[in-house]
């Protein structure tokens, strides 16, 4: 009983900002790493950011130094500033994230997704 919930997505122009949150809720004793993942349209489904429990994080090339991933542990929350915004990012974009159930069960879960759309 665990769900992962995005929100924040839109339609916004080239060169604008959107801010992408996703909650975890349900039976969750401890969460691992959280990710943001990314799918355009005919393309393969690719990682965006991701960041670990002690605050390290790992970013595309193709969005380093315009989106910033970071997560509140306290809230099981994971947020993606994107600014900057082009055309190329426009996606379906999918939280992700290791969860505990128990103290050993571990798997990772995902949310339903959240469209952006930058327009040209």
């Amino acid at each position: 009983q665990v769900q992962l919930v995005e929100s924040g997505g839109g339609l916004v122009q080239t060169g604008g900002s959107l801010r992408l949150s996703c909650i975890a809720s349900g039976s969750i004793f401890t969460i691992d790493a959280m990710a943001w993942y990314r799918q355009a349209p005919g393309k393969q489904r690719e990682l965006v950011a991701q960041i670990r429990t002690g605050g390290s994080t790992n970013v595309a090339d193709s969005v380093k130094g315009r989106f910033t991933i970071s997560r509140d542990s306290a809230k099981n929350m994971v947020y993606l500033q994107m600014n900057s915004l082009i055309p190329e990012d426009t996606a379906v974009y999918y939280c992700n994230a290791d969860i505990w159930t128990t103290s050993w069960e571990m798997r990772p879960y995902w949310g339903q997704g959240t469209q952006v759309t930058v327009s040209s």
